[in-house]
C-alpha cells in the first residue's frame, strides 16, 4: 500500500514509460508515412474511432470499479481479522486467568500468530494471472521488500510454535487451516478437562468460525481472478483503440495549419496529441489492473504484513510482554 500523500507525476511517468515508448512508435509511423510518402489513404474518419473510444471508456470504467471492489473487500476482510483477533485474545486471556493456565494462554496466542503468518504467506503465493512479473512492477518492487518473498515460512513459524506443532504443520498443504484446527482441538481439550465451560466454548468456537470465514473470503479473492473474458475484451478493445487513434487524427491535424504559418507542419502535432490521448486510456487500464489482485505483493496491495504485525503487537501486549516487535514502517512510502 502506498502510504505517502500521492504518487508523484515523475513516478507515474517512470512506471508507464514502456507504454509511452510503444504509444510513441504507433503515433510516429502513420504520421511519417502520411507526410513523407503521401500515404493519405492512412487517414480514417474520427467518428468510428470516437465511438470505439466511448465503448473502451465504459469497459475500462467497469473493470476499475470491479478492481476497486476486490481491493476494498480484501481490506475489509483483514479489518475483520484485526477485530476478531483482539476479541479472541481477550476471551482466551480472561477465560484462562488462573496462574496455572498461563502456559495454555501463551500457546494459543502464539499459535494464532502462526496462523496469521501462514495465511499471509499463502496469500502472497504467485498465481498465473497476477501482474508481479510485469516489468513495470518488477522494477518498482526494488523500492521495497516483501517479507514473504524473502523469509522462509518454516523459520518464521518456528518463532511461534512448539517443535511438535511445527513438525506437524510443515507437512500440511493448507497450513493456516490446520493451525486453526489445532486451536479448536486445544480449546476442546480444555473443555473436557473442566477448565472451560460450554458457554465459553461456544464463544471461542464462534471466533474460530469467524477466522475461517475471513480466511475463506481472502482465499476466494486470491484464487478467483477478475474474470478473464472481461479482462481480455477490455485489453483487445483498448489495443485496437490505441492503434487507430493516430490514423483518426491525421486528417484533422493536417488541415489544422491551412492558411497559417504552420501549414504543412501541423501534421506533426498528431504525434504528441495521439500519445497523450492513448496514454490516458492506457494508464486508466493499468491502474485498474494494478488493484485487481490485492494480495500479490505489489505497491498497491492490502498491507497484510503490517496488519499481521499490528495484531502481534496487540496480542503480545495482552500477555504483558515487554520485548514487543517494532511496528512496520513504510519503505519509500510503501507499506506491505
Amino acid at each position: 500500500m502506498h502510504a505517502g500523500k500521492k504518487y508523484t507525476f515523475f513516478e507515474f511517468i517512470l512506471w508507464t514509460r514502456r507504454d509511452l515508448y510503444r504509444l510513441a512508435i504507433l503515433a510516429i509511423i502513420p504520421t511519417v508515412l502520411y507526410h513523407f510518402c503521401n500515404f493519405t489513404f492512412l487517414s480514417i474518419s474520427w467518428v468510428p474511432v470516437a465511438l470505439l473510444g466511448t465503448a473502451v471508456s465504459f469497459i475500462i470504467s467497469f473493470k476499475n470499479n470491479a478492481s476497486y471492489a476486490r481491493l476494498w473487500e480484501a481490506r475489509q476482510i483483514y479489518g475483520g481479522i484485526i477485530n476478531g483477533s483482539r476479541a479472541f485474545g481477550v476471551m482466551i486471556r480472561d477465560f484462562l486467568s488462573s496462574k496455572d493456565k498461563k502456559y495454555d494462554v501463551q500457546v494459543i496466542f502464539y499459535r494464532h500468530l502462526a496462523w496469521l503468518t501462514a495465511l499471509r504467506y499463502q496469500l502472497r503465493e504467485t498465481r498465473a494471472w497476477e501482474n508481479m512479473d510485469d516489468l513495470r512492477n518488477i522494477e518498482y518492487a526494488r523500492n521495497y521488500h516483501t517479507a514473504e518473498k524473502i523469509d522462509k515460512l518454516e523459520d518464521v513459524l518456528a518463532k511461534y510454535l512448539s517443535a511438535d506443532d511445527l513438525t506437524y504443520i510443515v507437512t500440511k498443504k493448507n497450513k493456516a487451516t490446520q493451525l486453526m484446527a489445532l486451536q479448536s482441538k486445544h480449546i476442546n481439550q480444555l473443555v473436557a478437562a473442566g477448565v472451560l465451560s460450554e458457554l465459553q466454548l461456544q464463544s471461542l468456537q464462534n471466533a474460530i468460525t469467524g477466522f475461517y470465514d475471513n480466511q475463506g473470503k481472502a482465499e476466494r479473492i486470491k484464487n478467483f481472478p477478475y474474470p478473464r473474458h472481461f479482462s481480455s475484451i477490455a485489453t483487445i478493445m483498448l489495443n485496437l483503440f490505441v492503434f487507430l487513434v493516430p490514423y483518426g487524427l491525421l486528417n484533422d491535424f493536417n488541415k489544422l495549419g491551412t492558411g497559417t504559418l504552420i501549414e504543412g507542419y501541423s501534421i506533426w502535432l498528431n504525434i504528441p496529441f495521439a500519445i497523450l490521448l492513448t496514454w490516458v486510456f492506457n494508464s486508466l487500464d493499468v491502474v485498474g489492473e494494478s488493484s485487481t489482485n490485492p494480495f500479490e505483493g505489489s505497491a498497491n496491495d492490502v498491507p497484510i504484513t503490517n496488519i499481521s504485525r499490528t495484531i502481534e503487537i496487540d496480542m503480545r501486549d495482552m500477555l504483558d510482554e515487554t520485548d514487543l516487535p517494532p511496528a512496520i514502517t513504510p519503505e519509500n512510502n510503501i507499506l506491505m
